[in-house]
């Protein structure tokens, strides 16, 4: 349905070491629905990407830098995995402020794999339900988050995703919840 997403305007932020079916695969799925999105980074030029954190798998070019945008120039916001893509973004003062405070907005963010580091590093997962990719969860604990095993969750206004096997439930739900689609989760997890 290429009208679910008509005119809204989602930011994708990445950096080196990004899983590329993790960036590429909602990427596709949003602008399916009509959506258009917008790769930012940390440096400008070509981010390099990864298949299973191990193998080259070409590079994605980036169409903003993070420090040159707001969380109001944007409707929602995706935060890929892959091990080195959100330990680089997390070590970038730029990156976490942006992360807080889209999740401060009230917009709604979606994180897949090892993208949930980033949540927990803008300290914005406490008291929330989540999950993640295995070795992620206890950094999810240790920062107050209630993790649970499941390939997609939504709370409030954050949705996450364990790993790429969970990429169709995740790429479906994100549509949704981007689209302000009626999910009865998010209305009994959040008021």
């Amino acid at each position: 349905m290429a009208s679910d997403l008509n005119g809204r305007h989602v930011a994708i932020l990445a950096a080196d070491g990004v899983e590329r079916v993790e960036l590429e695969q909602p990427r596709q799925a949003l602008d399916r629905a009509g959506a258009r999105t917008t790769l930012l980074s940390i440096h400008d030029g070509e981010i390099a990407a990864r298949s299973h954190d191990l193998e080259d798998a070409g590079t994605f070019t980036v169409d903003r830098l993070v420090g040159g945008v707001s969380p109001d120039d944007f409707d929602a916001l995706v935060l890929p995995g892959g091990t080195v893509n959100p330990d680089r973004l997390r070590m970038d003062g730029t990156a976490v402020s942006f992360v807080r405070d889209f999740v401060d907005s009230g917009k709604p963010v979606a994180a897949i794999c090892h993208g949930p580091w980033n949540l927990v590093e803008a300290d914005r997962v406490r008291g929330r339900r989540l999950t993640s990719w295995p070795s992620v969860r206890t950094d999810l604990r240790n920062a107050g988050a209630d993790v649970v095993d499941e390939e997609v969750v939504t709370d409030g206004n954050i949705t996450t995703s364990r790993s790429p096997d969970d990429l169709p439930a995740f790429c479906k739900r994100i549509v949704q919840e981007f689209g302000g689609a009626s999910n009865p989760t998010r209305a009994k997890l959040r008021t």
